[in-house]
């Protein structure tokens, strides 16, 4: 059985940094993409940023990429998501996911449909 047990977020002001930590609970955490969403009040969960399962490469939404840098530390079974100048339009709710899937053809996973576990979600707020 798979869990992931997410820790950080908060209440923070536009421009200050924030770093989420996402633990994996099972088996073979290091053959797995790993990836964070968020959602917005009255919107869909949207994908932020997903990471292969070596850590080798990154892939990020266009609204965070240059702010945010996802990592995984396969040795502590954990993946982060490290979020700097932070906007208003960050405040959501992240999540962690794991994608049950990987393919040489497919660098990236980007849709929630992709991942099958998923974090309890954690609170990120950003005042102006």
């Amino acid at each position: 059985q798979v869990q992931l047990v997410q820790s950080g977020g908060g209440l923070v002001q536009a421009g200050d940094s924030l770093r989420l930590s996402c633990v994996y609970s099972g088996r073979n955490f290091g053959s797995w993409p790993m990836g964070w969403f968020r959602q917005a009040p009255g919107k869909a969960r949207e994908f932020v940023a997903t990471i292969r399962p070596t850590g080798d490469m990154t892939y990020y939404a266009e609204s965070v990429k240059g702010r945010f840098t996802i990592s995984r530390d396969n040795a502590k079974n954990t993946v982060y998501l490290l979020m700097n100048s932070l906007k208003p339009e960050d405040t959501a709710i992240y999540y962690c996911a794991r994608s049950p899937q990987y393919s040489a053809s497919i660098p990236f996973y980007t849709r929630v449909g992709d991942y099958d576990y998923w974090g309890q979600g954690t609170q990120v707020t950003v005042s102006s």
